[in-house]
């Protein structure tokens, strides 16, 4: 079975969002370019335009100053036409048209002038740096993928690239479905988005995701859906990576395990799930829970038509269960109260917890794992983590989750989940 982004079976729709809008990309390319401040610059550093061209050149000035950005072509375009001019003058004039188009949004041709410009020889260094970020910046707002990676290698080659030029590399790899090298520049815009104390943008670790759900490589999605959630902690990548995770999972012991996490990270959207995990609850003694599950997926309207009659069934069963329970519950905390073996009270902490008594489910389950013989460890402490999370005991619900890791013997996808569920917690 193959999975989406968004669900498992569905077939995912392409990423088309970019991480910055490429017109906001141009604009911050096009801040470093200022015609006047460059002419000024070039004149004290003892560069001069030809006296051939001085006419056109203080005329194509002027319509810049003035933001008459057709004017200034129309005498940089006489300018060119003039004999004997230096790499200086040509670089000067096709930057000053480059600039002038750029103002007239006619971005192909401004990309042209650059070009040459940056071919003249004649640019510093710093100009050189100017003009390849602006050039970036075209490529990728005219979706110029290629000649966005090239411009984009040079930065980062020069060490000027910021993490969200880094991003746009990955984006235009990833539409030009080079996944590989996608996957290698998104890891150096996290890096560096992290370096420079910035959280990463979720769709880089979306290109990832694209990536190995169109090739079916599961095994490549759960990692960087712990990203997504770690980032995010959205409920709709807790509900991709459980259904990944559950279906190789037999042991009906750490299937419930696994919907615990669902329904707790509110990742649960299908009414099946809910039946299927209540009926796990049920075969685990614990009725009231499973009551309270599937009252969650009727009141949310999840039962189907054609599963309303066997859920009605189910929650009356569960639902007389629950009552029998209740009525007994001093009974039972007497007896586990006396009970050298602390399996008593771990299950009587359960069934507190499924009636919505959190606190004497923390006060049963700490009783029962300190006298230890507890038959199901693991549960023991996620039911211990789940209390203190509802009782809002956040340090303590995640002290609980990461007792886990001392279970012997646990799966080792529970812990997994478990222990990302508790990493999430704020």
């Amino acid at each position: 079975m193959t999975h989406s982004i968004h669900d498992v079976g569905r077939r995912p729709a392409s990423i088309r969002i970019g991480v910055l809008s490429f017109g906001l990309v141009l604009a911050l390319a096009c801040l470093g370019l200022n015609p006047q401040a460059a002419f000024s610059a070039e004149k004290e550093k003892g560069q001069q335009i030809s006296r051939v061209i001085a006419k056109e050149m203080t005329a194509a000035q002027k319509a810049l100053q003035a933001n008459q950005w057709a004017d200034a072509i129309k005498n940089l375009e006489a300018a060119e036409t003039k004999s004997g001019l230096t790499a200086f003058d040509q670089k000067t004039i096709h930057y000053f048209k480059g600039f002038a188009n750029i103002k007239l949004n006619n971005l192909k041709v401004a990309q042209a002038e650059l070009e040459k410009a940056l071919a003249t020889g004649a640019a510093s260094a710093e100009e050189k740096g100017q003009y390849t970020r602006t050039l970036f910046g075209i490529a990728a707002s005219t979706n110029q993928f290629q000649k966005t990676i090239d411009y984009g290698k040079e930065m980062s080659d020069a060490g000027s690239a910021t993490p969200n030029d880094l991003a746009i590399i990955a984006q235009s790899y990833f539409q030009l479905k080079d996944c590989k090298s996608a996957g290698a520049w998104v890891d150096k815009a996290v890096s560096g988005s992290r370096k420079a104390g910035e959280a990463p943008k979720e769709n880089l670790f979306l290109f990832k995701l694209q990536c190995a759900s169109d090739a079916s490589d599961n095994a490549a999605m759960i990692p960087v859906l712990i990203d997504l959630i770690r980032l995010n902690n959205k409920s709709t990548y807790w509900n991709t990576l459980l259904r990944i995770e559950r279906q190789d999972e037999r042991d009906d012991h750490n299937t419930l395990m696994l919907y615990r996490v669902m329904y707790d990270t509110n990742a649960m959207t299908v009414g099946s799930d809910y039946i299927e995990m209540s009926q796990l609850l049920g075969d685990a003694a614990l009725p009231a829970e499973a009551q309270a599950v599937l009252e969650k997926a009727m009141s949310g309207g999840l039962i189907a038509d054609n599963q309303k009659e066997r859920t009605n069934r189910l929650l009356t069963s569960f639902k007389n269960r629950a009552e029998a329970d209740k009525k007994g519950l001093a009974a039972l905390d007497a007896e586990a109260a006396k009970n050298p073996a602390g399996e008593l009270d771990v299950k009587l902490g359960e069934v507190y917890f499924g009636t919505g008594d959190y606190q004497a489910a923390v006060t049963a389950v700490n009783r029962g794992i300190g006298k230890g013989l507890v038959k199901h460890l693991d549960e023991a402490f996620v039911y211990l983590g789940r209390a203190q999370v509802a009782l809002k005991n956040t340090a303590d619900a995640k002290k609980a989750f990461n007792g886990l890791k001392n279970v012997p013997n646990s799966s080792p996808r529970v812990l997994k989940l478990w222990d990302l569920y508790g990493d999430t917690l704020r």
